[in-house]
C-alpha cells in the first residue's frame, strides 16, 4: 500500500526535481498558472516555464477548462491518467461537466520494450520466460498506462492472456503521489475557493484506488468472484485465472477468442442472434447489480466479446462496484417513482440516496424533478433513454450541490453503458421492460416473512441497545455540563418564539381538558336526572353540554385559523 503521508514533500521537490518541474510546466502550459501563482512555489522550479509553453495562448483560446484538464492529465502520464479516470467516477468530488470530459481520457500508450516485459516476468517467477510458457507473442494485444497484455501458450497447449505491469511504474506512481499530495496541501492552504473539493482527500482516496490497480492479485480475486457468481449461467463466460502464474505485477488468465460486441458486421456474418445477445447482456448486468450487489463497473464495447452460441465473454475486471441491499432498494424506489411520474416521491428518494453540506431547497428541487420527469416521460417507456435520463438526473444533483455515493454513480453509469451497447445491437431494446422483473423482485423482497422478521429483530436490538446505553449517555452529558465542556447557543428571539408557541399549546391543552371535564360532568348530571328540569331534561346537565359544544367549536376554529391541527 502506497503511503503518501510518509513522503517528505520538501525533500521530494529536490530529489525528484525533473519530474516536479515537468508537472508544473505542463500545468502552466494548459493555463493553470492562476492556481500555481497561489502556491508560492520556488522560483527556480518556475523559471523558464514560459519558454516551454509556447502553445499556451492557443490552448486557452481553443479549449474549455475541463478539456484542458483532460489534455494535461493525458500528457502528464500514467498516474494522472488514472487520477482522471478515478475522478470521472466521483460526482461527490467534481462537477458533472468535468466528469463527462475526464471520461474521454485516452488510456492507450505506446508499448514497452519486450526485453523489459520479459525481465519483469522472469524476476517475478525466478525462471526463464520459456520455462513458463511454450510460446509468448512479443507484440502486445493491448497497451495501457498501467500495463500491457500479451498472448501466450502454456506448456500443455492452452492459450492464455498475460497482463504485465509497466517497468518502473510503482516508483513513478510513488513520486507522482508525493508531488500530488504536496500540491494538494498547498491548494488547501492558499486557495480558499478550492478547499470545498477537498484536494487532500481526493489524493488520499486516489492513492487507495491505484494501490489496488497496481496489485493484479486483487483483479484475480474479482475474476474468480464473478466466475463463482455465474457458475450456473451458460450465457456468460468469465476467463479462468492461472494462480501459479499470477503475482502482484503479472496476471495470467484464459485467452478469450471471440468477436467484439461492437463489430456488428462480423456478428451478422457469423449468423449471431443480436436480440438474444442484447437480452442476455442486459440480464447479466442486472443480475450483477440486483442479485449479487457486485458488478463490472466499466462494461464498454472493448471488453465484451461474443463467443460461439451467443455466449458473452467479459474482460478487464480492474474496476468493480458494490452496492448493499438498502442502496439497491433506494435506487429502485427512485426509478419507480420517476417512471410512475411522482415528483414528490422522486425528490424524497433522491435526497435519500445523496448527501450534502447544506440541505437544498426541497420545494425548488421538487419543481426541478417535476420538470425533469415531464421532459423524459412524455414518450413511451420503450423510447425512454436510460442513459439520458440518468445524465440529466446527475445534472440536477450537481446544480443543487448534492453528492451521490460513488458506487451508486458507477451503477448508473454501467446501466447507461449497457443500454448504449444494447441499442446498437437492437434499436428497439427496452431497458425498463428488461429491468422490471428485477425491480419487482427487490420490492417484493421487503415483504418476505424472513425479511420482516429480520427487520423486527434488528429494530428490537437497536431499541434494547438504546435503552441500555441511555442512562450512561445521560450521565456523560451531565458530567460535560458540570465541567462546562458542553454549551448550548440559544437565539433569544427563537427562545421567545418557542415560549409563545408552548404557551399557546398549553392553553389549548388546558381548554381541551376543561371541555372534556365539562362534558363528563354534564353527562353525569343528565344520567342522575337531578332537578331543576327544562322540558323534562336536567337544566344544569343541558347547560353544561351547550357550553361544552360552544367552547369545543371555538377551539376547533382557533386551531384551523393557525393551520396547525
Amino acid at each position: 500500500m502506497l503511503s503518501i503521508r510518509k513522503i517528505n514533500a520538501a525533500g521530494l521537490a529536490y530529489r525528484h526535481f525533473a519530474r516536479y518541474r515537468q508537472i508544473i510546466a505542463i500545468l502552466f502550459k494548459y493555463g493553470f498558472d492562476d492556481a500555481l501563482g497561489a502556491f508560492k512555489i520556488n522560483k527556480t522550479i518556475g523559471s523558464g516555464i514560459k519558454l516551454i509553453s509556447k502553445k499556451r495562448r492557443e490552448l486557452m483560446t481553443r479549449y474549455s477548462r475541463p478539456e484542458r484538464i483532460r489534455m494535461a492529465f493525458e500528457e502528464l502520464g500514467p498516474t494522472f491518467i488514472k487520477l482522471g479516470q478515478a475522478l470521472s467516477m466521483r460526482p461527490d468530488f467534481v462537477s458533472i461537466t468535468l466528469i463527462n470530459e475526464l471520461s474521454k481520457l485516452q488510456d492507450q500508450v505506446p508499448p514497452c520494450d519486450f526485453n523489459d516485459i520479459q525481465g519483469i516476468i522472469e524476476s517475478e517467477f525466478g525462471r526463464h520466460l520459456y520455462e513458463l510458457f511454450d510460446f509468448f507473442e512479443k507484440a502486445p494485444l493491448a497497451s495501457a498506462s498501467i500495463g500491457q497484455v500479451h498472448k501466450a501458450r502454456l506448456k500443455d497447449g492452452r492459450a492464455v492472456a498475460v497482463k504485465i505491469q509497466r517497468p518502473g511504474l510503482e516508483k513513478l506512481v510513488a513520486v507522482d503521489l508525493g508531488i500530488m499530495y504536496h500540491l494538494a496541501s498547498l491548494l488547501e492552504r492558499h486557495v480558499e475557493e478550492i478547499t470545498f473539493i477537498r484536494p487532500i482527500t481526493i489524493v488520499e482516496e486516489f492513492a487507495r484506488i491505484i494501490a489496488k490497480e497496481l496489485d493484479y492479485k486483487i483483479e484475480a480475486n474479482y475474476l474468480e468472484r464473478f466466475a463463482a457468481n455465474f457458475k450456473d449461467d451458460p450465457t456468460i463466460h468469465v476467463p479462468k485465472v492461472y494462480r501459479d502464474l499470477t503475482t502482484r505485477r503479472v496476471l495470467t488468465m484464459e485467452f478469450i477468442d471471440g468477436t467484439k460486441v461492437s463489430d456488428i458486421a462480423r456478428l451478422d456474418s457469423a449468423g449471431m442472434d443480436k436480440k438474444q445477445i442484447t437480452r442476455c447482456g442486459a440480464n447479466i448486468l442486472l443480475r450483477q447489480i440486483f442479485d449479487h450487489g457486485f458488478f463490472h463497473a466499466d462494461p464498454h464495447s472493448g471488453n465484451i466479446f461474443i463467443l460461439p452460441n451467443q455466449i458473452i465473454g467479459m474482460l478487464d475486471f480492474g474496476q468493480v462496484g458494490a452496492v448493499d441491499q438498502q442502496s439497491k432498494e433506494d435506487f429502485v424506489d427512485l426509478i419507480d417513482s420517476v417512471v410512475h411520474q411522482n415528483p414528490f416521491k422522486a425528490t424524497r428518494q433522491l435526497l435519500k440516496i445523496t448527501y450534502w453540506d447544506k440541505k437544498p431547497d426541497t420545494r425548488r428541487l421538487e419543481k426541478e424533478v417535476a420538470d425533469f420527469i415531464g421532459n423524459h416521460l412524455n414518450k413511451t417507456l420503450k423510447n425512454l433513454n436510460i442513459s439520458d435520463l440518468l445524465s440529466d438526473l446527475l445534472h440536477i444533483v450537481s446544480r443543487f450541490e448534492l453528492r451521490i455515493p460513488p458506487d451508486i454513480f458507477l451503477m448508473m453509469k454501467a446501466l447507461g453503458s449497457i443500454e448504449g451497447i444494447a441499442r446498437q445491437l437492437d434499436p428497439n431494446f427496452d431497458m425498463i421492460e428488461q429491468a422490471t422483473p428485477f425491480i419487482r423482485q427487490i420490492k417484493l423482497a421487503r415483504l418476505a416473512p424472513q425479511r420482516i422478521s429480520d427487520d423486527i429483530q434488528t429494530l428490537t436490538g437497536e431499541f434494547v441497545q438504546f435503552f441500555k446505553h441511555f442512562p450512561t449517555d445521560m450521565m456523560e452529558i451531565s458530567r460535560l455540563v458540570r465541567e462546562h465542556q458542553l454549551s448550548l447557543n440559544i437565539d433569544p428571539k427563537s427562545l421567545a418564539a418557542i415560549g409563545s408557541a408552548n404557551s399557546k399549546t398549553g392553553n389549548r391543552i388546558a381548554m381541551a381538558i376543561l371541555i372534556a371535564a365539562l362534558v363528563i360532568g354534564s353527562a353525569l348530571v343528565l344520567l342522575a336526572k337531578s332537578p331543576p328540569f327544562l322540558f323534562g331534561i336536567p337544566l344544569f346537565g343541558l347547560s353544561g353540554m351547550v357550553i361544552s359544544a360552544v367552547l369545543g367549536l371555538w377551539l376547533v376554529i382557533a386551531i384551523l385559523k393557525t393551520g396547525r391541527l
